[in-house]
């Protein structure tokens, strides 16, 4: 009874509180994407097994913007981008050495015309077609490439060492570069201006004044058929003793390939009033020469060729006279000196 008793018991006790039974956790977001990851590699190891994957399946993810370019073009596309781009650049190349020999050329036919011809000619042959002059010193900016020294250094580096304030006179400056690189007052001349601190003008008539400057510079520019005409009017423009400065190619001073003798022209500019002062060879593309401007003789064969009113005997005139016609009377103050003692014992002062 006793047993009956306590099955029934445990019946209604378990009818009270059933056992529910355990229920599985729900997947989360993450596992169902990871679930859908397996089943997208599945499909894909399923379908590059059977040779069916497409090419975008098989490539790689690009890294950047470089990797994505290379990998959309081929090895093929890659080598003709490198023909053509060769092709191209040898192209430009060829254009370039063909103007460069074009002005070249014109460089040497426009070099020769300005050594044949006057400097008045030169001067118009400029004014009627101002782009020739353009094109010379392009030619003669590229010739100067090739030169391991400029000759218009050294003269800037020979008026560095002097006063700055010389005054310069620069015959067929070109560019004005000795302008530009000194402290000193430079006058620039050329047949053209392309600078507002360039006066156009032949360089046998230049407005300057007499005796106003103290150098004047001739770099690679005694050119034309006159030019000895250019170096009296730096001869003209210059002060007593003032410096000409000349720099010339150096094979225009090779008598052996019909250039001129350097002895000739030293002795042709100094008979033109100027005696040499520096002769410079070492360099192997130019020379420099430098001259100084002699002092102007006083002539006093015209004094005593005029007879003012004797008030003495005519002896103390003649002896005057003859001192001055004996060729014994030169410049300076002690020979003035002499012959103002001359002159006022003979009774004539």
């Amino acid at each position: 009874m006793k047993e009956e008793a306590t099955s029934r018991n445990g019946k209604r006790k378990r009818q009270r509180n059933p056992k529910t039974p355990k229920e599985e956790p729900n997947e989360t977001p993450k596992n169902q994407n990871n679930d859908k990851k397996r089943q997208r590699d599945a499909k894909t190891q399923k379908s590059n097994q059977h040779g069916g994957s497409s090419a975008l399946s098989k490539r790689p993810k690009p890294s950047n913007f470089l990797d994505t370019v290379l990998s959309l073009l081929s090895f093929s596309s890659l080598h003709l981008i490198a023909v053509e781009v060769t092709e191209v650049l040898n192209c430009f190349t060829k254009n370039l050495q063909l103007r460069e020999k074009l002005s070249g050329g014109n460089f040497r036919r426009l070099n020769e015309k300005l050594y044949t011809c006057s400097g008045k000619e030169a001067l118009d042959y400029f004014n009627e077609d101002p782009t020739l002059f353009d094109m010379y010193h392009t030619g003669y900016q590229q010739q100067m490439t090739n030169w391991p020294e400029l000759p218009v250094n050294s003269i800037i580096n020979w008026l560095s060492f002097r006063r700055s304030s010389l005054v310069v006179a620069d015959f067929g400056c070109g560019d004005a570069r000795i302008a530009k690189s000194v402290k000193n007052k430079v006058f620039s001349f050329d047949l053209v201006s392309k600078d507002p601190s360039v006066i156009a003008c032949d360089m046998s008539n230049t407005p300057l004044e007499s005796s106003s400057v103290d150098v004047a510079v001739f770099c690679l520019s005694l050119m034309g058929t006159n030019y000895s005409s250019y170096i009296k009017e730096a001869h003209r423009v210059l002060r007593p003793s003032g410096w000409l400065l000349i720099a010339e190619v150096k094979s225009r001073f090779d008598p052996n390939n019909g250039g001129a003798d350097p002895k000739d022209f030293v002795k042709a500019v100094s008979d033109l009033g100027f005696c040499s002062s520096l002769k410079d060879f070492s360099n192997k593309m130019f020379i420099l020469l430098h001259f100084k401007k002699k002092a102007e003789p006083i002539s006093l064969r015209a004094v005593a060729s005029w007879r003012p009113k004797l008030h003495g005997s005519d002896s103390r005139f003649n002896l005057v006279r003859s001192f001055a016609a004996s060729g014994r009377y030169q410049t300076g103050r002690a020979s003035g000196l002499l012959f103002w003692c001359v002159v006022s014992c003979s009774g004539l002062g």
